[in-house]
């Protein structure tokens, strides 16, 4: 992998609180703006922005099942300071709300996975 966007990846993981400009991140790895989407899209399959939504939920699904924060805490720590953006982002996401998911998965997380109901 191209280590420009490995380093943007590695700051992307490290902070998804921090709203990231693409711009930004372009710069930061002295790339014009499109070699960096043409870049980062060969690199890892989706423009940055669709890659940094993904790792937001990936973060929220695993505060939601691991912690007893609440959703606007949660929405807070994955960088999305407009609740309603979140919930019904996450539920496009997801199929159901972040209160729901929680409640559908409840006691079902085990070591990093949601473990099958039925063992």
């Amino acid at each position: 992998m191209d280590v420009r966007i490995q380093v943007v990846l590695r700051l992307i993981e490290f902070d998804t609180s921090v709203t990231q400009d693409v711009r930004a991140m372009a710069e930061r790895v002295n790339l014009s703006l499109s070699r960096f989407y043409d870049l980062f899209r060969r690199e890892t399959g989706s423009g940055p922005t669709q890659y940094i939504r993904a790792i937001r939920f990936k973060k929220a699904e695993n505060l939601l099942l691991t912690s007893h924060l609440s959703v606007k805490e949660i929405a807070n720590a994955v960088g999305v300071h407009d609740v309603s953006h979140f919930v019904r982002d996450f539920e496009k996401h997801f199929g159901m709300s972040p209160r729901r998911f929680r409640r559908a998965h409840d006691g079902t997380y085990r070591a990093g996975q949601i473990a099958n109901k039925s063992q």
